[in-house]
């Protein structure tokens, strides 16, 4: 019996998997940014270790943030979906490891309105 079967937190290899890129893409064509970052957040590949499917996921979640206009950001960022904020939060520390134009302001702009958020309080004492 393969135990290693049943671990929910095995790494695995996910070469052809699916990116959510078409759905990301819709939303995006539609103008609803939440819900591409949603579908973009969803769709990370957590549990792989292959480099470059994790790579082809972090650059769709940043095209999605790239695409949201400041003013949408801070509204996006108060939903009270802690993993989903998390998540957000690991992919702008990604991007600041691997800066292209502009990225870094428009990231640090997503940070600094993730902080300004009353989510703090909530998570301590909640």
């Amino acid at each position: 019996v393969d135990v290693d079967e049943y671990d929910e937190n095995k790494l695995v290899d996910e070469e052809d998997g699916d990116d959510g890129q078409g759905e990301v893409d819709s939303h995006l064509r539609q103008g609803n940014m939440t819900a591409a970052l949603q579908a973009a957040l969803k769709n990370l590949p957590i549990n792989t270790k292959t480099q470059a499917v994790k790579n082809r996921a972090g650059s769709i979640v940043l095209k999605v943030l790239f695409s949201f206009k400041a003013n949408d950001i801070e509204k996006t960022v108060q939903s009270p979906d802690k993993n989903g904020v998390d998540l957000l939060m690991k992919c702008i520390y990604k991007g600041f490891g691997s800066p292209s134009d502009n990225s870094s302001a428009v990231l640090m702009q997503w940070h600094e309105k993730r902080w300004d958020v009353p989510l703090i309080f909530n998570e301590l004492y909640s």
